[in-house]
């Protein structure tokens, strides 16, 4: 068995993100499992190179897990002809400049979304990528999830006949940290740093409805801070000048219409963190991070109306599970893996700039929705 190294420097991995599901759950379990296997005897061994701005919290996470190289200085990575592919999971604000710099050395290019902080920027970033003749993806993890897999799976199968709408409900409620400590970072809620909800969600909204159900056409929001003031990592209080709530109606190619709520004010009363709803002419099915149900137009019960009696049966009982019928392998290493596939074998990979400019341009116009109180159309991109 031969082994070829690919150099990733990883910036970013001091974050939740960055580290659990990319370092950890991506990268170093892909060396756990011997490598990547491209076939003909030979595996793609990934050597990362962590880059960050806190020397002792880069060096705690190399020494935790036997790592040997890690640096705060980017340019100097960046300026290592054995480094082969840049991946960036910072804050938002600061992914343009470090992304252009990589751009520019010729490292290939895999990023987590959103790719800029606004339209402009992402497709800036796609046309000098292209025109650097790199391999370049952005992290799309929604749909490699179980359910959604299992999601599409229907879809594929024609399951669903006509499909007619799309309902999407997210989110869980972010302690304000005054009295508990809050599950996210404060600058997700301060929006000269880059926060809010829609710049967040909304590129995952783009990409789950492309690529199952069909382009987004056109866009109408309602965005709103629901929570005005927070507590930060030092227990200070702040304004939260970012969204923490956003309502979508989306309208797709084909004609089918999705609603989709995403917020960090609401106590969740569903199954799963995030739940799609999908009804169409034949049957319907509701599908989570891991779980999908369905229920066809066979076994469709006749519900009516009578706010007089009290209901007999639980609707969610008449629902039958979809088996796994597979393993699913975590969504962010599965993703990795096509991408390292991409750059060593030049395989396919759709999941692009471009397509990370489709979902900034998404949240853009979603938060021109609200702000105006329109429906805007979403022009297709080019580059």
């Amino acid at each position: 068995m031969t082994r070829r190294t690919v150099r990733i420097a990883m910036n970013g991995v001091t974050g939740r993100m960055g580290y659990r599901q990319h370092l950890l759950r991506s990268v170093l379990a892909i060396r756990e499992q011997g490598g990547l296997d491209l076939g003909d005897g030979e595996v793609l061994w990934p050597e990362p190179v962590l880059v960050g701005r806190r020397d002792h919290a880069l060096r705690s996470i190399a020494e935790r897990h036997d790592l040997t190289e890690w640096s705060t200085d980017l340019d100097a990575v960046l300026a290592d002809d054995t480094v082969d592919i840049y991946f960036d999971a910072q804050v938002t604000s600061a992914r343009v400049e470090a992304v252009k710099k990589a751009i520019a050395a010729g490292k290939h290019i895999y990023t987590e979304k959103p790719t800029a902080t606004d339209l402009d920027g992402a497709l800036d970033l796609a046309r000098l990528a292209t025109s650097a003749g790199i391999k370049h993806g952005v992290v799309q993890d929604k749909i490699f999830l179980p359910g959604l897999l299992k999601l599409k799976r229907l879809i594929d199968g024609g399951f669903f006949g006509e499909i007619l709408s799309v309902r999407g409900e997210f989110g869980y409620w972010v302690f304000e940290g005054d009295w508990q400590e809050p599950q996210r970072p404060s600058w997700n809620y301060r929006a000269e740093d880059g926060g809010g909800i829609t710049v967040d969600m909304f590129p995952h909204w783009e990409y789950v409805l492309h690529e199952l159900f069909g382009r987004v056409t056109s866009v109408q929001a309602h965005i709103t801070t629901h929570v005005p003031q927070r507590w930060d990592e030092q227990g200070k209080p702040y304004a939260a000048t970012a969204d923490d709530a956003a309502y979508g109606i989306f309208e797709l190619a084909g004609g089918a219409v999705a609603q989709i709520n995403s917020s960090w004010t609401v106590r969740v009363n569903r199954d799963e963190l995030v739940e799609f709803q999908v009804d169409g002419t034949h049957g319907s099915a509701v599908a989570g991070l891991r779980r999908c149900r369905v229920q066809h137009r066979s076994a469709t019960p006749k519900p009516v109306w009578n706010p007089d009696l009290p209901a007999t049966e639980s609707f969610r009982d008449q629902w039958q599970e979809v088996p796994d019928n597979s393993e699913f392998d975590n969504g962010f290493k599965a993703q990795w893996e096509l991408f390292l596939r991409h750059v060593a074998l030049d395989e396919p990979y759709q999941w692009d700039l471009l397509a990370g400019a489709r979902g900034v341009q998404l949240a853009e116009l979603g938060l021109r929705s609200s702000a105006e109180g329109r429906r805007f159309d979403v022009p297709e991109l080019t580059l």
